[in-house]
């Protein structure tokens, strides 16, 4: 493995959490999500956005960048754990493609707040 694939993350899928009347509900349920980890990596700081209000805050955006010719099974609703911060996805994965094929995968991350 390529030093510069040298980070891993622990991906969460969660169900959705169902309803005392056995409905589906919208929200998720985070403490029983599946785990994964993903090893051979890279994780960069991305861009930070600062809000101005009533209190000024930052947020710092993640970039994992996966290696040559490796896909990922990982949606927009999903979470990443990296370095002892849990990362929601923010926006669609990019799967970046050559000749038919998935070259390499990009996913942004934020901080979850909360």
């Amino acid at each position: 493995m390529s030093a510069m694939y040298a980070d891993s993350v622990v991906h969460l899928r969660a169900p959705f959490i169902v309803d005392r009347y056995g409905n589906q509900t919208t929200d998720r349920d985070w403490p029983n999500a599946v785990q994964t980890q993903f090893r051979g990596v890279n994780v960069q700081p991305d861009n930070s956005v600062e809000s101005v209000g009533e209190r000024t805050s930052v947020t710092t955006a993640w970039r994992l960048i996966g290696p040559k010719g490796r896909d990922f099974d990982v949606l927009r609703t999903d979470r990443l754990v990296y370095d002892g911060m849990t990362l929601e996805v923010d926006g669609e994965v990019a799967r970046y493609r050559y000749a038919g094929r998935v070259h390499h995968v990009e996913i942004r991350m934020v901080r979850v707040s909360g």
